[in-house]
């Protein structure tokens, strides 16, 4: 999943170059990506035994290797859109799935382990991205995608047999179905929360590549991209671990916080110390806010929590690229600024849900 929602992020300066792709359109085909996104976001969200279905999970795998591998058999811009709206779709769907049965199947097991599950999507960051530095030195975008596909497909065949979550069950004689507690409010601030940092995060997703290369010479882009990925591969475990020993809330606001001053950094310093510190700041939180934000949907015990944040997470994703589309023409710095501050809102309705958080859930009846 990392490999095919986020290659695209090193691919794109190759295909302004070669492919003749404007830098409107390359918002649009991200924009399509993350349309996608919602759209199997809510079928989890609807449809609750996809997310709990292998034969979904790979079908999905084999799509996304496909959407992948098709990129370069066309330059026509709606085949393109066609492609990634396929990527976007069936990428919630594996996030969706992999992260129910993570957090549904390692509940009673330590913090850590769901992390670096989740850690999984750096991984792909930090492959996918070293794969197009090393290619675009002798190849082109073409080969960029196929390599890109070839190693998707890799990954796809070691994740075929992932065991998906249980189908809920009934306790044995049970008559009625135990009312849950009452946590919308809660919930409402860390949906909101979720959704703002969906905004932010994706302008910085999709642009901190290109906007890096605007302004250094060589291949610093791309090799900050890897950063980045390298440096989500431990992050959520170690934010996971940070959520056991301390207030979700809290370090959910520290990570917003910290990510926030990473997205801003090179649009307000120029240099190479600056973009690779951004890029590792914003690899080290993306993922980790996540990983907390989802386990406190689990935690609250909110039906659908996991589809219904991914939702809004993929919603906060289509608006990012469309509110700073009219920047782009004057380069990327102006959308990295707006990106941190929509980030520090998100942190803001982080700040709301510390308050009378439950930081203990007992069920109705205990003692």
């Amino acid at each position: 999943m990392g490999v095919g929602r986020f290659v695209y992020t090193p691919i794109l300066p190759l295909m302004h170059a070669q492919a003749r792709l404007t830098a409107g359109a390359g918002a649009h085909l991200a924009t399509a990506n993350y349309i996608g996104y919602l759209a199997g976001a809510l079928a989890g969200t609807f449809l609750p035994r996809l997310t709990r279905s292998a034969a979904v999970l790979r079908g999905s795998l084999l799509l996304l290797v496909a959407s992948l591998a098709a990129m370069p058999l066309s330059q026509s811009t709606e085949v393109w859109l066609v492609l990634r709206l396929v990527a976007g779709a069936v990428s919630a769907t594996v996030f969706v799935i992999a992260v129910s049965a993570l957090l549904g199947r390692l509940r009673e097991h330590p913090a850590h382990l769901t992390g670096w599950g989740l850690g999984g999507v750096g991984a792909g960051i930090a492959l996918s991205g070293l794969l197009v530095l090393v290619l675009r030195g002798f190849a082109g975008w073409r080969a960029a995608w196929w390599a890109s596909a070839a190693l998707a497909a890799l990954l796809s065949v070691a994740a075929w047999t992932m065991r998906t979550e249980a189908a809920p069950a009934a306790p044995p004689g049970a008559r009625r179905q135990t009312a849950a507690p009452r946590t919308h409010r809660w919930f409402g601030a860390l949906f909101a929360s979720y959704t703002l940092e969906g905004v932010g995060y994706i302008i910085a997703g999709t642009f901190l590549v290109a906007a890096i290369d605007q302004g250094s010479p060589g291949r610093l882009g791309t090799g900050a991209w890897v950063l980045a990925g390298l440096a989500a591969v431990p992050s959520a475990a170690l934010w996971a671990w940070l959520g056991r020993r301390w207030s979700r809330p809290d370090v959910l606001l520290a990570a917003l916080v910290v990510q926030a001053v990473g997205i801003a950094l090179p649009a307000l310093v120029a240099g190479p110390a600056a973009a690779l510190a951004s890029a590792f700041l914003f690899g080290a939180t993306f993922i980790g806010v996540s990983t907390v934000a989802l386990a406190a949907g689990t935690h609250l015990r909110f039906p659908r929590a996991v589809a219904l944040l991914t939702a809004g997470y993929s919603v906060g994703q289509i608006l990012g690229p469309l509110a700073v589309a009219p920047l782009l023409r004057h380069g990327y710095q102006q959308a990295l600024v707006l990106a941190a501050l929509v980030v520090l809102a998100a942190a803001a309705a982080a700040f709301v849900l510390r308050v009378g958080f439950p930081h203990r859930m007992d069920p109705p009846g205990a003692r």
